[in-house]
């Protein structure tokens, strides 16, 4: 069996391109959607909708690749990263290096690729690993480098990278094409999905290829749209990474990489729907506060903004009277008495009976518009 890089018309990738016209199209209307709506919104807003997004895409691009991340430490890295207030919160390692990568890609988006920006990612989100034979550039090692799954007696290897000693000529090739592409106004839907398969095909480094995969694929997509506000990519695939995965292994054999393209532009319109869903978020948030200003206590004030803190997708199954009592740290007959206010002004939805009672933000089209 020849692996894709062993074909004779490698990296020669072919696609139909009649059939990104619609998704090329639709990009562009919901870049156009975006910026209108960011146009809307305070400094303040916008500064706290980039470090969601920031924050979110850190978290799931590690999870992805099976990390789990302190969501809280990321977030207060990224807003120190970006100059904001913090809550003082020391981030760890791992948490640092990928908030780092985060909020360096947002800085950077306008400049071309070179290996540099790539090795200081490396360096970025390898940070504290001590069992990596080269952090900070491409892998070395004689081994191949090999993509497995199954069970540990009986791997199954699904995708072998070119060996180490191809991997700096592949790059190079690999890094200019991607500028020719981006200079030439290539389709942004096809440039990201492709940089995105032909980087983890060379798999250049020991580790965390996904991770520097998915994040080049922000940055096709950021210079495409002219701005640089991330479109929650990684957490659109999160949501089902074995269909990510899937795409993955079945376009790892053949240089046409239509059905692969066509994947990938499905996830980026759904990343940038996220986005206009989270802008509606802010923005209700912000009318929220507005509308029950001076109506809520301290106590109801404290719960409602841990209810935003959660997002869009709000707390598991809702807010339970444990949970206010936790939060407002208050005895159970003052909740009682706040919740039941909170519900007559219309500040929070009630559902269910008795101990099945739980409490939801009235968020209405903005949580209806869940993809």
């Amino acid at each position: 069996m020849k692996w894709i890089w062993q074909l004779p018309n490698w990296p020669l990738f072919t696609f139909d391109i009649t059939k990104f016209t619609h998704y090329e199209r639709e990009f562009h209307r919901n870049v156009g959607v975006i910026i209108g709506s960011l146009a809307a919104i305070s400094d303040a807003d916008i500064d706290e909708l980039r470090v969601t997004l920031l924050s979110n895409e850190a978290f799931d691009t590690s999870k992805i690749e099976g990390e789990i991340l302190d969501r809280d430490s990321v977030q207060s890295s990224i807003r120190k990263q970006l100059g904001l207030q913090t809550d003082g919160r020391r981030a760890g390692p791992k948490e640092t290096g990928v908030a780092q990568m985060m909020v360096d890609v947002v800085r950077s988006y306008r400049d071309p690729l070179v290996q540099e920006r790539l090795f200081l990612w490396h360096k970025m989100i390898m940070n504290g690993r001590i069992d990596l034979e080269r952090i900070g550039g491409y892998r070395t090692h004689a081994d191949p480098m090999q993509i497995v799954s199954g069970r540990l007696d009986m791997p199954k290897v699904y995708y072998e990278a070119p060996p180490s000693d191809r991997v700096e000529r592949e790059m190079n090739q690999f890094i200019d094409w991607f500028n020719r592409a981006a200079e030439a106004q290539m389709p942004t839907v096809v440039h990201a999905g492709m940089a995105h398969l032909y980087f983890e095909l060379i798999h250049p480094f020991e580790d965390g290829n996904g991770r520097i995969g998915r994040i080049i694929a922000e940055k096709a997509l950021a210079i495409g749209a002219r701005q640089s506000l991330i479109t929650s990519l990684s957490s659109t695939i999160e949501r089902d990474k074995k269909a990510y995965y899937q795409a993955l292994e079945r376009a790892n054999t053949s240089l046409d990489i239509t059905e692969w393209l066509i994947y990938f532009s499905e996830k980026i319109l759904e990343a940038q729907v996220y986005v206009q869903r989270m802008i509606a978020f802010i923005v209700y948030k912000a009318r929220y506060f507005e509308t029950f200003s001076g109506q809520l206590n301290d106590r109801q004030i404290k719960v409602a903004l841990r209810l935003f803190q959660e997002g869009l997708e709000g707390f598991r199954g809702g807010l339970s009277a444990e949970n206010y009592i936790r939060i407002a740290k208050t005895s159970r007959a003052t909740t009682t008495r706040d919740l039941a206010e909170m519900v007559e002004l219309g500040a929070l939805k009630r559902h269910g009976k008795l101990r099945h009672t739980r409490y939801y933000l009235p968020l209405q089209e903005v949580a209806e518009k869940e993809s």
